[in-house]
C-alpha cells in the first residue's frame, strides 16, 4: 500500500504542515504499533500500523495536521468517515474505526496491499478482457453505494485498488455527497491515491461528469468517471471533446463501443440508469466472447462425425470411379481384340467368321462408347469435387 499512497495536490493554497512521525502517534494510539507514514494527500496522512487485539495491518487516516483546528473541514473529514461506515462491501476499502485522538481526526481504514489502477496501466497495457473485468466488481461497490445515498463523485485510477490476489476495491470517499444532504461543502481526499491528478471538490476534471460542474451531480455522474475510466482502459488514452469509439482507436468488439458512449453521454438521462445495468452490459459482452472461443464439446463431437462421415463418402465414391475406370478400359481392349480378331478372320478367307465377330465388335464398340462418356463425365465430377474440397480447405484449415 504504500505504492498507492503518495502525495498530491491538494487542490488549495494552504501550506502542508510536516507530518507526524511513528513515535509521535503512540501516545495518542496505544492500541496500535504504527510502523511507518505511507503518505499524504490534500485531506489527510496516512500510516501503515498493526492492530495489536487482532494481529492485523490497518491503514490509519489522520486530519492534515495543519486542519486540524478547522471545524468545517474536520466536518468534511467526519461526514467521510459516516460515509464509509455506512457501506460494507468487498469491493469498498472497509472502515474499522474512526473518531478523535490526540486533537486529531481519524480513520482506522482497511489495509490493501497491491497497487491501484494508475500504476498498473503504468506498466502494462490492458487486453481488452482484462480491462471488462475490472468493471464489474467497480460496479456492483458503486451500486451498493448508491443504494445507501452515496455518491463517490471521484472515480479514477488512483481511487481503484488492486490487492495481490488481483481483488479491486474503490477507495478514497473523501468527497462523497450523501444524496438529500443540506449544507456543507463537499469534501475532497488525496490520501490513498498515487499521480498529480488532484481532487477538486467537483471531482477530477479529467473524469468529472459535465453536470459537477454546477454541483448537482448524482449518482450517474460515478458512471460517466467509469466511463472515462475503461475508456482509458482500452485505449490508453482519455476521451477528449469529441469521442471517438474505441474501436476505431483499438482493435476491440464494436459492442464495446456502444458500452462506452452510453456512459460517457453528456446528457445524464442518455447514459445507464445504474451501475447495476452498467454491468450487465459489459457482462453481455464478455460471455459470448467466451462461448465463441471455447466450442462445446457437443460441437465439437458434431464436428470430428462430420469429419469422418465425409471421408467415408470420399472413400465410397473413389472407390466407385476406379471400378467404372477398370471397366471401362476392359471394355476398349475387348473392343480391339474383337476388331483384330475379324481382320484375322477376313484375311484368312473365313467370310463366316467374320460376319459373326463383325456383329460382336459392333456391339463392343456400342457400349465401349457409351461407357467410355460415362468414365469421361465421372472423371470431370471427380475434378470438380476435389477442386472443391480443396478450396474449402484453403478457407478452414482446421477441418481437414
Amino acid at each position: 500500500m504504500a505504492q498507492i499512497i503518495e502525495p498530491t495536490q491538494p487542490g488549495d493554497s494552504l501550506p502542508s504542515a510536516p507530518p507526524l512521525t511513528p513515535a509521535e502517534l503512540v501516545p495518542h494510539f496505544p492500541q496500535l504499533d504504527v510502523l511507518e507514514c505511507l503518505g499524504r494527500g490534500g485531506m489527510g496522512v496516512v500510516y501503515k500500523a498493526r492492530q495489536k487485539s487482532l494481529n492485523r495491518l490497518v491503514a490509519l487516516k489522520l486530519l492534515a495536521p495543519e486542519r486540524a483546528d478547522d471545524p468545517q473541514f474536520a466536518a468534511r473529514f467526519e461526514k467521510e468517515a459516516q460515509a464509509l461506515a455506512a457501506l460494507n462491501h468487498p469491493h469498498i476499502v472497509g472502515v474499522y474505526d474512526f473518531g478523535q485522538a490526540g486533537g486529531f481526526y481519524y480513520l482506522l481504514m482497511e489495509f490493501v496491499d497491491g497497487v491501484n489502477l494508475r500504476q498498473l496501466l503504468q506498466t502494462k497495457h490492458l487486453t481488452p478482457e482484462e480491462a471488462l473485468s475490472i468493471v464489474p466488481p467497480v460496479c456492483d461497490a458503486l451500486q451498493c453505494a448508491h443504494d445507501h445515498g452515496i455518491v463517490h463523485r471521484d472515480i479514477k485510477p488512483e481511487n481503484l485498488l488492486i490487492d495481490k490476489a488481483g481483488v479491486v476495491k474503490i477507495a478514497d470517499f473523501g468527497i462523497a455527497r450523501i444524496v438529500g444532504s443540506h449544507g456543507g461543502a463537499p469534501a475532497r481526499d488525496k490520501a490513498v491515491q498515487t499521480g498529480t491528478s488532484a481532487s477538486l471538490p467537483l471531482g477530477t476534471p479529467d473524469y468529472a461528469a459535465p453536470e459537477q460542474s454546477n454541483g448537482q451531480a448524482d449518482h450517474r455522474a460515478d458512471i460517466y468517471s467509469l466511463g472515462v475510466v475503461l475508456y482509458e482502459m482500452l485505449t490508453g488514452e482519455r476521451p477528449k471533446d469529441k469521442i471517438e469509439a474505441p474501436s476505431k482507436r483499438v482493435q476491440v468488439d464494436i459492442r464495446i463501443d456502444e458500452i462506452v458512449l452510453r456512459a460517457l453521454e453528456k446528457q445524464p438521462e442518455l447514459r445507464f440508469a445504474t451501475a447495476a445495468e452498467f454491468r450487465t452490459q459489459v457482462e453481455a459482452v464478455r460471455i459470448p466472447a467466451d462461448e465463441i472461443s471455447r466450442p462445446s464439446i457437443s460441437q465439437a463431437e458434431s464436428a470430428s462425425t462430420q469429419i469422418r462421415t465425409n471421408r467415408t463418402m470420399n472413400t465410397t465414391f473413389d472407390t466407385l470411379y476406379r471400378q467404372l475406370g477398370r471397366a471401362t478400359f476392359g471394355l476398349l481392349l475387348a473392343t480391339l481384340a474383337s476388331y483384330g480378331l475379324t481382320l484375322a478372320c477376313a484375311l484368312l478367307g473365313l467370310s463366316q467368321a467374320v460376319t459373326s465377330f463383325r456383329g460382336v465388335t459392333a456391339s463392343l464398340a456400342y457400349v465401349s462408347i457409351g461407357l467410355l462418356a460415362v468414365f469421361l463425365a465421372a472423371s470431370i465430377l471427380v475434378a470438380f469435387i476435389r477442386w472443391v474440397g480443396r478450396l474449402h480447405q484453403n478457407r478452414n484449415p482446421d477441418s481437414a
